[in-house]
């Protein structure tokens, strides 16, 4: 895995860590692969359990590096190459580091502290669950630059707030903090400490049975905006999986018994 993207797997619990911390994070070209490898890695691996994503260094992620920005500023780039489609999924590469983490199969718990400005706070969105610190600044940062919010957030902003409140956010590009974010709907908790309160919910996910985890995330991510017959089948298909499998067995047993249970990793 590339060091602009660290991993590091402890008791099920995938610590993923964006590491270009001089430049905060900073979506080079090379981020975007390294970010995406890093999902697309995390998609395959059987003994994850739950993922916490953060940054290293004064931010979570500042959103494009600034080159980038100079050159669309001067005309001499389109962007064509963070927008091109690689295979026959719906988002391409520049939409890619936001929408990967949705297809990780455990959930992904983003930590968000410092800063987290345009594709940054997509990529964020595209978590399953975010805390952030108070102070943290966050923006739908795109109309600073020209241009519109395109890293997924049609797909992820729409579950979090109503319609107005998305407007204003991508009209204006504003900053709020974490503590406003909060109050939005951008951000399931505010914590001082938000790497710390991610890895404990991750560490607590990842004591449940996985094969229960994986479907309830299944079951979410297509049952959400899915007509009624889809969801309610789905449900009874997902379960009708899991009822008298092994990893569930030992989920009762071990409550009858009192006792911690010792869960096996999917095939």
């Amino acid at each position: 895995m590339s060091e602009l993207v660290t991993i590091e797997v402890s008791s099920g619990v995938a610590d993923v860590r964006l590491n270009r911390a001089e430049k905060y994070n900073a979506l080079s070209p090379e981020m975007f692969s390294a970010i995406i490898a890093a999902g697309e890695t995390l998609a395959q691996a059987k003994d994850v359990r739950a993922v916490v994503l953060s940054g290293n260094g004064p931010g979570f992620c500042a959103g494009l590096d600034m080159t980038s920005m100079s050159g669309l500023g001067s005309g001499k780039s389109s962007g064509g190459g963070l927008l091109r489609r690689e295979d026959d999924l719906p988002d391409n590469h520049a939409q890619r580091p936001s929408m990967v983490w949705r297809r990780v199969p455990v959930p992904v718990i983003c930590a968000i502290h410092g800063v987290a400005y345009g594709g940054g706070c997509q990529i964020a969105l595209g978590a399953d669950i975010r805390i952030a610190s108070p102070d943290a600044r966050i923006s739908v940062m795109e109309i600073k630059w020209g241009l519109i919010p395109d890293m997924g957030i049609t797909q992820s902003l729409r579950d979090l707030v109503p319609l107005d409140v998305a407007k204003e956010l991508t009209f204006t590009g504003r900053v709020v903090s974490g503590t406003e974010a909060k109050e939005l709907g951008l951000v399931t908790y505010v914590d001082g400490d938000p790497l710390a309160r991610a890895l404990a919910i991750a560490r607590e996910i990842a004591t449940k049975n996985p094969d229960a985890i994986r479907r309830d995330k299944a079951l979410l991510e297509q049952s959400w905006r899915a007509d009624p017959r889809t969801g309610l089948e789905l449900e009874a298909r997902l379960q009708t999986e899991l009822i008298g499998s092994s990893n569930q067995a030992e989920a009762v047993r071990a409550n009858f018994e009192k006792r911690t249970p010792k869960f096996t990793d999917p095939a």
